[in-house]
């Protein structure tokens, strides 16, 4: 099984890109290759920085579920402290002391909180102190993997907001990893829609919510409620999500999608550039078919390439 395969993106610098798809598409696979937690089999992951000296890339991660992202044995200054500690950012004692204060404030939490354990925090203030803990590793980049999955709607759209406070005054990267378009829209520059192992759509966030051209990516914007159009035709899918380990050959879209014809079922669509998008689709939403210039078709296995950092 290739669990991402032939995905090639890059970041810029002080931008948020975002990495969308229904679940067992490969996209928390990608976040732990870059962060390093799993290697790749195939093709390669380049960073803009590196920590001085180290040869160390400055990238942390907000992982999913605040519940057990974080030691129930340890009290919250001893979790915020630890990347400190073990980094030698700071010098033991009153210096980690200090900046952990810092931290916890910086997140919204008060210096009391450092002497608490995290089962005496709500869902929202656990990930709260997940990000501090991230931020004392003094990161460039930020791996954000559904960081507000696991929290009630309300909740989320603080934990965002700090997000993009965090970005603004301390000039993060984010990749944000998520399978909730409104989540997605809030707080990404540019998007990117992910289906069994493999990018079929990247655009400007504008872009991809106006104009979708893939046929996945339109079918996800369908499951988005909107209070406007509450009775609105959409589509259904026929089928579930087929296995990665049984992939569909052609196009792997090809079983569920409306717009499918032969050439579908047998090729594996290559990427074409339509303006500021990229997709890989045979027959993209409102293009007409002369009007593309798709390069070389992929073939099925291609290693993986995965950029993060500038152009």
């Amino acid at each position: 099984m290739r669990a991402v395969d032939g995905v090639s993106f890059s970041i810029p610098r002080g931008h948020a890109f975002a990495l969308v798809g229904e679940s067992g598409c490969g996209k928390s696979t990608l976040a732990n290759m870059i962060v390093g937690l799993q290697k790749p089999t195939g093709g390669s992951i380049r960073y803009a920085s590196t920590a001085s000296g180290t040869g160390r890339p400055k990238v942390q991660m907000i992982f999913q579920d605040p519940y057990s992202s974080l030691n129930p044995r340890w009290r919250v200054g001893a979790i915020v402290g630890e990347p400190l500690r073990e980094l030698g950012l700071r010098p033991r004692g009153a210096a980690t002391d200090a900046r952990v204060a810092e931290l916890l404030e910086l997140v919204g939490l008060g210096v009391a909180a450092a002497k608490k354990f995290p089962h005496e925090f709500s869902g929202g203030q656990r990930q709260r102190i997940s990000i501090a803990r991230a931020l004392a590793a003094e990161p460039d980049f930020l791996i954000c993997d559904e960081p507000t999955s696991a929290l009630d709607v309300s909740v989320q759209a603080q934990i965002l907001n700090l997000l993009k406070d965090l970005q603004s005054r301390l000039g993060l990267t984010y990749l944000f990893i998520s399978h909730d378009l409104s989540v997605v829209r809030h707080i990404s520059d540019h998007v990117a829609v992910m289906y069994l192992g493999r990018i079929v759509e990247q655009a400007p966030t504008l872009e991809l919510f106006g104009r979708p051209k893939h046929p996945y990516t339109r079918f996800l914007l369908d499951t988005v409620p909107d209070i406007e159009s509450a009775k609105r035709d959409r589509e259904i899918a026929a089928i579930d999500l087929p296995s990665a380990t049984d992939i569909p050959p052609g196009c792997s879209y090809h079983l569920r999608c409306g717009f499918a014809q032969a050439d579908c079922l047998l090729q594996v669509p290559g990427e074409s550039r339509i303006g500021s998008v990229r997709v890989r689709c045979h027959h993209p939403i409102g293009v007409p078919k002369d009007g593309v210039l798709p390069t070389a078709p992929q073939t099925a296995g291609a290693p993986a390439s995965t950029v993060a950092g500038e152009p």
